[in-house]
């Protein structure tokens, strides 16, 4: 494994090369042994601000449905795949520590109940000391090494004496960092993203079979060759008026009579990074196809601000602006874009925040971080559900997903307002019968220039 660097006094993370900067022939294992090189140097930074010698990151365990024996889908500790590409390997245990090379405690039951672990094997066991456990309790012998011990997991994960403490002291800067991505980071979430994109096509191309949503979702999943409960989140597949739910969570097994649109949120994993991708269909209306053209450049503009040095929150403002735009432009509302700005018309159409970080989380923490010690920064006064407050660093990779929904219980509270004077009814009736539009792409930021857009890039491949 490459050496790791000191710990750094500097609060922000170092930054990492480009995909630009990196030879065509640099390999999986060199892009895995610099991300870890990395990771070192971040650990080791956290400890010493903390006063602590080691760190400790259990996987997690599995959980079971109350008064039942039925578990839960296993959710591995996002601390502990930023280090090893696993995720389905409850019991295991990291150990991290300045000049050592770090302990993976591998858990391998031997079980005739279900499938257990392979024995480990890939581009990634060199870099560790392996230690094979069979059993859950036997990890605590090899876990206990001197010093003072900041402990990641959840309560339950905690073993005898050795109990999750979790110290913010710790936790701050290494949440602060990852929000940077590495070379590997980035290699993993452009393999994400052509999964996704394989997943949008294949739905695009059963709602235009007039397919219903559980036949789209089920047209996704054998797309990216996925089970359902290896996605990094819940698919959103909404037909028709489902749209306007943002978070819209059933499957209607039957068609409806007509499939006038097509919402999908979806993504993908690989080795445990996500890709978070929206596309919006229609089915030929000319006034649905309008909003979805103005949309689709709106959605661009915001997309080219992924520039190191912006502050996300502009970038938010920004989309009311472009929602605005659009509804002008399309007809919808007959007001000044300034106008609507002033009497946030724009929040009845656009109530969500413009995008978030991506990672091994599909809403990665640390989104509200000033620094590294913890600080906050605020979202801007009447956007309270914007996930993302912080200032773009080359290697972030954010979401950016304006839509443009016709909610009828918002509606109906821009019809109390002078507002409504200047809206067309008739056009907002018959767009309420779509739904709605989203569009979301996943966009790294660059140290120069235009961003790069990973959804995008992925389309073009397949396309």
């Amino acid at each position: 494994m490459t050496t790791a660097t000191p710990a750094s006094a500097s609060a922000a993370p170092r930054a990492v090369r480009t995909p630009s900067d990196l030879s065509t022939q640099s390999s999986l294992s060199a892009l895995y042994a610099d991300h870890l090189a990395e990771q070192q140097r971040r650990t080791e930074h956290a400890l010493q601000r903390g006063g602590f010698d080691a760190l400790v990151i259990a996987s997690g365990i599995e959980k079971f449905a109350f008064l039942d024996d039925r578990p839960y889908v296993f959710q591995p500790n996002p601390h502990f795949k930023l280090w090893v590409p696993l995720v389905q390997h409850p019991d295991s245990w990291l150990v991290i520590r300045p000049g050592h090379k770090p302990r993976l405690v591998y858990c391998q039951p031997e079980d005739y109940w279900h499938v257990p672990p392979a024995a480990p094997s890939g581009f990634w066991v060199e870099h560790f000391e392996l230690i094979i456990v069979r059993r859950a309790e036997e990890a605590l012998p090899h876990l206990q090494v001197p010093g003072r011990l900041a402990v990641i997991g959840e309560a339950d994960a905690a073993l005898g004496e050795l109990v999750p403490n979790n110290p913010a002291t710790v936790l701050n800067p290494l949440h602060y960092a990852r929000a940077v991505k590495t070379p590997y980071e980035l290699m993993r979430m452009r393999e994400a993203s052509v999964l996704g994109a394989k997943g949008h096509l294949a739905s695009q191309r059963a709602f235009r079979e007039g397919a219903s949503e559980a036949e789209v979702h089920r047209a996704y999943l054998t797309a990216v060759g996925l089970a359902e409960r290896e996605l990094p989140y819940g698919n959103i597949v909404a037909l028709n008026e489902h749209c306007a739910v943002l978070h819209y969570q059933y499957q209607d097994v039957a068609p409806p009579a007509q499939s006038l649109s097509l919402l999908v949120d979806a993504g993908a994993h690989s080795c445990g990074y996500a890709s978070d991708i929206t596309r919006t269909t229609g089915n030929g209306d000319a006034t649905f196809q309008a909003l979805l053209d103005a949309m689709e450049a709106s959605q661009l503009r915001l997309v080219d601000r992924v520039r190191a040095g912006t502050d996300y929150r502009d970038i938010h403002l920004a989309a009311h602006a472009e929602c605005a735009r659009v509804l002008r432009e399309v007809g919808i509302v007959k007001m000044e874009e300034e106008a609507m700005l002033a009497q946030r018309v724009t929040s009845t159409f656009l109530p969500h925040g413009i995008g978030h970080l991506l990672g091994l989380q599909v809403h990665d923490i640390g989104g509200f971080m000033k620094d590294e010690d913890g600080g906050l920064l605020p979202k801007p006064d009447g956007h309270p559900y914007l996930r993302l407050t912080r200032v773009l660093q080359p290697g972030m990779v954010v979401t950016i997903e304006p839509g443009l929904y016709f909610i009828p219980m918002l509606l109906e509270k821009l019809r109390a307002t002078p507002a409504a004077a200047h809206v067309d009814w008739a056009m907002v009736t018959h767009l309420s019968a779509f739904g709605g539009v989203r569009i979301e792409d996943d966009v790294a930021c660059r140290e120069e220039g235009a961003p790069e857009n990973l959804t995008r890039d992925a389309f073009e491949r397949l396309v």
